[in-house]
């Protein structure tokens, strides 16, 4: 079921972050005039897959998961969006309807940016384009990525394919915003199969583990696993 608290316009302030970033103070004023806060609560769908989009959106505190459905009622988690993240782009451009689902994986705050008047910013200001065209440009390599991932490598590899995309981001010790249950279905697997590969790697001193927070201790061995080689 679809839920959300009563929208309200929500001033866009300078320094901004992720998406906004850079912009020019006057800009952000603009976007700041037609963006609608929303709150949503764990579990409340922000949109379904086929829905018609009314905007985008852009996520300021909390977790939210992109994800299919298949025929038989099997999730596959897309991605998960991050504070300062957009999502629902796509649909800026093509007008058609939202590819996926989006749901609150916790209480979380969004800026809605209707289609219609954002575009009328974009063609006033064309580096706005050029801007949100990188961002799913972005999107696309990780997506296909993604693919790459689930399709080629088995879940030893996919498992530190992620590991070591999140050193990139974080350094060697980084916490889990998701649970494993989450994270299986994102590496396209099931949670038992996901627990095993991990107290494996943990038996062979490959990562540490203390609750969500991991520790990887040997980047050469994720890498080889990463490219294809067994678990032993």
């Amino acid at each position: 079921m679809k839920h959300g608290s009563a929208e309200r316009k929500k001033d866009i302030v300078a320094p901004a972050a992720g998406f906004f970033a850079d912009m020019p103070v006057e800009l952000l004023r603009e976007l700041g005039k037609i963006a609608a806060e929303r709150v949503y609560e764990k579990g409340d769908m922000i949109f379904y897959e086929g829905e018609n989009s009314t905007g985008f959106y852009m996520l300021l505190t909390g977790l939210i998961k992109i994800y299919k459905l298949s025929m038989e009622g099997k999730e596959q988690i897309l991605q998960f969006i991050k504070p300062n993240e957009t999502f629902g782009e796509v649909v800026v451009f093509s007008g058609k309807a939202f590819p996926a689902h989006a749901e609150a994986a916790e209480k979380s705050r969004v800026l809605l940016f209707p289609r219609k008047d954002f575009l009328e910013i974009i063609r006033a200001n064309p580096n706005l384009a050029l801007a949100m065209l990188a961002i799913l440009s972005e999107r696309l390599r990780r997506f296909t990525v993604q693919v790459e991932n689930i399709s080629l490598k088995e879940v030893p590899g996919r498992l530190a394919s992620y590991f070591l995309y999140l050193s990139k981001q974080e350094g060697e010790t980084f916490s889990l915003e998701i649970s494993k249950g989450q994270l299986a279905s994102l590496l396209g697997t099931i949670p038992e199969t996901l627990s095993r590969i991990l107290t494996r790697m943990k038996e062979l001193g490959i990562v540490e583990e203390a609750g969500r927070q991991i520790r990887l201790l040997d980047i050469s061995q994720l890498m080889a696993l990463a490219e294809g080689e067994k678990l032993v």
